[in-house]
């Protein structure tokens, strides 16, 4: 199995960044951001294979959802997302965090996007359409779910699979959509970043990876000559490594567990306390980095999931979206999010979308050796405001 690259898209709706002195609006709300990465990554971790998603994207998708909630069901979104209470703080945070990356990826190719299709005809609140276009810089779009469901879900789809670079493609898979949905939110993230210090390729090498449970695979595990400076750190339980990505602003933060412990030891106690423990833990010295080349893919369903963390009333008819349209008619028919990561010597690739469909209810030497051939947590995050834009589990570096 694998989890790694993510977007975020919002499911059609059926009818029916830190600074020690003074808080900006970022501080609080990459905390809130970063709380969906922690709570999603817990359940899928309860799963055999690969991890990887974008908390960002799903957080961003499910903002848009949450501006047309209203009670109940409001408070149980917010409750999963950590949205603050007033979505005029929602939208500011979102801002703050929206510049800060901008800022972080200046040396890399970045994109994130918003989108929004509406049914033809259908009597939407206008304040709320105009909440999307004006806050969240979300694309325009009509569709005819009622007499052209296939051509819709094509258009969302392609518009994902071009803002993602053809990274993310099928997001809404056949059968998804159907004649009550009413509105589709997407949110699509691309990254694209050069490490500072590559790896070299023709150091690259054949080498044992050991999975859980004692097997070993081979893989391919990158190295480069000599030792590299870079940030790192270590406990009685763990290593960790940030290896940044040219400009300096993104980087690649990879906690392995000691030989002898597990990465399942690792997740049992892992909290955001616990990564920021280790963030600040994290020191210049040189370093010898193996580290193993892969690439995969990820999907999930997210009904059952956030339903799970505490937000089933969403996908019921008891749903409460009055801030989308007076009837009351809409709630989430379904909500998918799709993810794509490589690592390779030259850097790393990932992209995710998540959709949200609504619709009508019916060791010691001079130098530190991280050597990471066994299963690893990895981020890709910006270290100046602690935001995490991508979290995975690499279990197994061959599964494609």
């Amino acid at each position: 199995m694998k989890k790694i690259a993510i977007i975020s898209a919002l499911l059609p709706l059926a009818a029916g960044l830190c600074g020690a002195a003074g808080k900006k609006p970022a501080d609080d709300a990459v905390a809130r951001a970063n709380g969906i990465a922690f709570k999603f990554y817990a359940a899928e971790a309860q799963k055999p294979g690969n991890v990887f998603f974008s908390p960002y994207s799903m957080y961003t998708a499910f903002a848009m959802a949450y501006e047309g909630a209203a009670g109940s069901t409001a408070k149980e979104i917010a409750s999963v997302f950590s949205f603050p209470a007033k979505t005029k703080d929602l939208r500011a945070g979102l801002g703050a965090i929206k510049k800060d990356l901008e800022r972080a990826a200046k040396d890399a190719e970045f994109v994130q996007a918003n989108s929004f299709w509406a049914q033809k005809d259908f009597k939407f609140l206008p304040a709320y359409l105009k909440t999307l276009r004006s806050a969240y810089g979300a694309d325009a779009m009509q569709a005819d779910f009622l007499g052209k469901t296939e051509a819709a879900r094509r258009g969302i789809n392609a518009w994902t699979e071009n803002k993602t670079r053809g990274k993310i493609r099928e997001l809404f898979p056949q059968g998804s959509l159907d004649q009550l949905t009413r509105l589709v939110l997407v949110n699509a993230v691309y990254f694209k970043g050069r490490w500072k210090a590559p790896f070299k390729k023709e150091m690259t090498s054949e080498a044992d990876f050991t999975l859980d449970g004692g097997t070993k695979t081979r893989v391919h595990m990158m190295a480069a000559p000599g030792t590299r400076e870079a940030e790192y750190g270590e406990t009685g339980e763990l290593q960790a490594v940030r290896l940044p990505y040219a400009g300096g602003g993104l980087s690649m933060l990879v906690l392995l567990p000691k030989e002898g412990r597990t990465l399942a030891d690792l997740e049992r106690s892992f909290s955001p306390e616990k990564l920021e423990e280790i963030r600040k833990g994290l020191f210049n010295q040189k370093v010898k980095v193996f580290l193993p080349r892969f690439k995969f893919s990820s999907g999930y369903k997210l009904n059952g999931a956030l339903a799970g963390l505490g937000m089933p009333e969403a996908f019921t008819d008891k749903a409460d979206f009055s801030g989308m349209e007076k009837g009351k008619r809409l709630y989430i028919q379904t909500a998918f999010h799709k993810a794509f990561v490589e690592v390779s010597e030259e850097g790393t690739e990932a992209a995710a979308a998540t959709g949200v469909a609504m619709g009508l209810k019916s060791m010691v030497m001079d130098f530190a050796v991280f050597r990471a051939d066994r299963p690893f947590m990895f981020f890709i995050e910006d270290p100046k405001s602690g935001l995490v834009l991508f979290m995975g589990r690499m279990q197994n570096p061959a599964a494609q």
